[in-house]
């Protein structure tokens, strides 16, 4: 950030009084720039035995399958949201069970939050996916999998099925998972 969204005046890094992080300062009007983590709202669509996958037709991981999910707007609940990207990528229809896994990457300011879901009716690629399928678990590409979170969300799912129980999972993904999972690319 180079300059104040409130009066345009250049602004500065630094830690404000008070304060014990850096943030983005303008001297002029005295607006303190917060800039908060974005919330990934998604889905676990299940139907029967199979889970709904999307194959990405957009960056990052243009071509790999994810769940359905992504940022969250303004003025909607974390519900609404993960219904609404399901709507967006699969063009299907939801009714949401629980939060299933709540997953924090501090590194880039993203928080997961990805919600078992009974998926009602059918499904059709939307604008940014390039192909929606139900998957067996032996079936899910797991070496074509977007992001670490997707992964670790549907091991969990996978985990947990033959016991019937679907607790909250709450976890973090560091920079050495990222580097791990994606290698140096």
């Amino acid at each position: 950030m180079n300059f104040c969204s409130q009066c345009g005046d250049k602004v500065r890094f630094a830690i404000p009084e008070g304060d014990d992080r850096p943030r983005y300062l303008c001297d002029v009007c005295g607006t303190i720039h917060y800039q908060n983590p974005r919330i990934v709202a998604g889905t676990l669509p299940v139907s029967g035995s199979k889970v709904l996958l999307c194959k990405r037709a957009i960056a990052p991981r243009k071509g790999y399958w994810t769940l359905p999910a992504g940022y969250m707007e303004n003025a909607e609940s974390t519900q609404q949201a993960a219904v609404r990207e399901t709507r967006e990528e699969a063009c299907a229809e939801v009714e949401l069970a629980n939060l299933y896994t709540l997953i924090d990457l501090p590194h880039i300011n993203q928080v997961y939050m990805i919600f078992r879901a009974e998926l009602v009716g059918g499904f059709s690629a939307g604008p940014e996916s390039t192909e929606v399928a139900l998957f067996e678990e032996h079936e899910i590409p797991w070496d074509e999998l977007a992001f670490m979170t997707i992964e670790r969300t549907l091991r969990h799912f996978y985990a947990d099925r033959p016991l019937n129980a679907f607790p909250l999972h709450i976890s973090m993904v560091t920079p050495e998972d990222r580097e791990r999972y994606f290698g140096s690319a």
